[in-house]
């Protein structure tokens, strides 16, 4: 895990970073073109040059928009480990007790819709690429969860069949309907908590649900609110990540209040 974790990490800033170079020569800044090329690149030449060359930290707009892009690969490599903690946990306890079947197949629902949306608008894959990992891992839980219940390997792969028949819709459906279905996702999104804040209340406890998840989770869209205020003009995607740090709030309160308690086997 100590090997894989930082080539994982590699990679995804790989992803998150420009694939069309940019000639720059070397004399036209003062910091060399491994550091100006892709600065240039990602916060465009203004705000390159009032922050990295005249260090005027009080121009508010560009600074805004290097946090903004800061914060971007943060949740991005971030989003490429959230999960690995849970699923670390359920193959170590042998055991799905206590998580919501309904909440991930229905969080994975949405995450494709958000992929496939950002991929056909070309948008920069630091203001979504942790959806890519999230739902990859996503789907891996969600076959683990009725593999530690019930062996039931036809709805596994009925389920697995469903997640790829999603993508496959998604790719070739027009531009307005997809427009639709992302506009529908966010409420899909949000109730996808709703399932698992429940068992959560109704267990008084949180079963085999990841400490390091949902505060990953937690950080994750308080972080990626902002830099949709700051990178994209879109209010409904905006609305939906503050509601869905909203909810994901609630799980941090949930695991405050029944931190150690033993859960109940079933849930109702």
């Amino acid at each position: 895990m100590s090997f894989f974790l930082p080539l994982l990490c590699f990679i995804t800033v790989s992803f998150t970073l420009p694939i069309t170079p940019v000639v720059i020569k070397d004399t036209q800044y003062r910091w060399p073109a491994l550091i100006s090329q892709p600065g240039v690149k990602l916060l465009g030449e203004t705000c390159y040059e009032s922050l990295l060359e005249r260090f005027e930290i009080t121009n508010i707009s560009c600074l805004k928009l290097a946090i903004s892009k800061a914060l971007g690969f943060g949740i991005v490599v971030g989003g490429a480990i959230v999960k690995i903690p849970q699923i670390i946990t359920i193959l170590r306890g042998r055991s799905a007790l206590g998580l919501s079947l309904a909440s991930f197949v229905m969080e994975t629902s949405a995450y494709e819709i958000v992929l496939i949306y950002n991929t056909r608008l070309h948008n920069p894959f630091s203001t979504y690429g942790e959806v890519l990992f999230m739902t990859a891992q996503n789907i891996l839980i969600s076959l683990l969860i009725p593999y530690y219940q019930s062996r039931n390997y036809a709805y596994m792969a009925g389920l697995l069949c469903y997640f790829l028949a999603g993508f496959a819709f998604l790719e070739v459906i027009p531009a307005w309907l997809m427009s639709v279905l992302y506009a529908l996702q966010i409420p899909i999104g949000l109730a996808s908590k709703i399932p698992q804040i429940r068992a959560n209340y109704l267990n008084q406890s949180t079963g085999q649900l990841s400490v390091f998840a949902v505060l990953n989770y937690f950080a994750g869209t308080t972080a990626r609110a902002f830099t949709t205020w700051t990178e994209l003009d879109d209010p409904i995607m905006l609305g939906g990540n503050l509601l869905a740090s909203v909810l994901n709030g609630i799980l941090v309160i949930q695991l405050i209040m029944y931190w150690k308690k033993p859960p109940v086997p079933k849930v109702d």
